[in-house]
């Protein structure tokens, strides 16, 4: 039986402001990538999230992103690999503390937004965060996007990658995502974005824009927890993976 991690991009409310249904979302997904309080996310949400997640039997990880909540950490921002490593090390180490106050164990690192698609391309942040990530527990999995340098870079820090692929994304040529500003980028369709989900997780395959079909591995698939349809698109992809014979597993399950 073929396993693929089903993750989410959860805690991202903060202050007064309500993003996303994490509570429903958890129960449906097998891993939760928790917001650390640069791009989204606070104490108070990020404690609530991981007990949320606890009690939904969801493996949790940290998702560090660049400091700026105004632009939801997906406006690049030119950093250093100092300083990189230095606010991954920062979030990641805020998180794991709630999980291990709670009883809890961290079982990945995913980076957010900007930080993540900039660490795709750049051998030098993807070489910085993978650093941050083994220094910190070199247990931890780091999530990527497949093909991608942060894969490259785990592998050069002798810990464990995932390699993520989006059922809700377009792909460019290069296995790159559609940056969001361009029209088409986000799939809203259940139909279209559940076709993806089965043919990168049956086939290792995904059609890009263009229409050229690419190879793509996929030991984690992401769906979003901010977009309106998330609930819906999370139950309807974990039911056509389940009836394809696919178990849907975390990825410190199987990798």
């Amino acid at each position: 039986m073929k396993n693929i991690d089903l993750n989410s991009d959860l805690g991202e409310s903060f202050g007064a402001y309500t993003i996303g249904n994490d509570a429903a979302i958890l129960p449906i997904v097998s891993s939760a990538n928790v917001a650390c309080g640069f791009h989204a996310g606070d104490p108070v949400v990020m404690r609530r999230t991981v007990k949320l997640a606890i009690d939904a039997g969801t493996a949790i990880g940290a998702h560090p992103g660049l400091p700026d909540l105004v632009g939801f950490g997906r406006r690049q921002m030119k950093i250093s690999p100092d300083e990189a490593y230095a606010i991954v090390v920062y979030q990641v180490g805020a998180l794991a503390a709630f999980v291990k106050a709670m009883g809890a164990h961290l079982q990945h690192v995913k980076p957010h937004g900007a930080l993540y698609n900039m660490a795709a391309k750049d051998s030098a942040l993807a070489e910085a965060i993978a650093k941050a990530v083994a220094d910190v527990d070199s247990s931890l999995i780091l999530y990527g996007l497949a093909g991608s340098e942060l894969i490259k870079a785990a592998e050069s820090e002798h810990i464990a990658s995932a390699s993520e692929v989006f059922a809700d994304r377009r792909y460019m040529d290069d296995g790159s995502l559609m940056p969001r500003s361009e029209k088409g980028a986000v799939l809203s369709d259940e139909d279209e974005a559940s076709a993806q989900a089965l043919m990168m997780a049956e086939r290792g395959e995904v059609v890009t824009a263009s229409g050229r079909t690419i190879h793509v591995k996929a030991d984690t698939l992401c769906i979003h927890g901010d977009t309106p349809k998330a609930l819906a698109f999370a139950k309807r992809i974990r039911d056509d993976l389940s009836d394809c014979g696919i178990a849907i597993r975390p990825t410190g399950k199987f990798l």
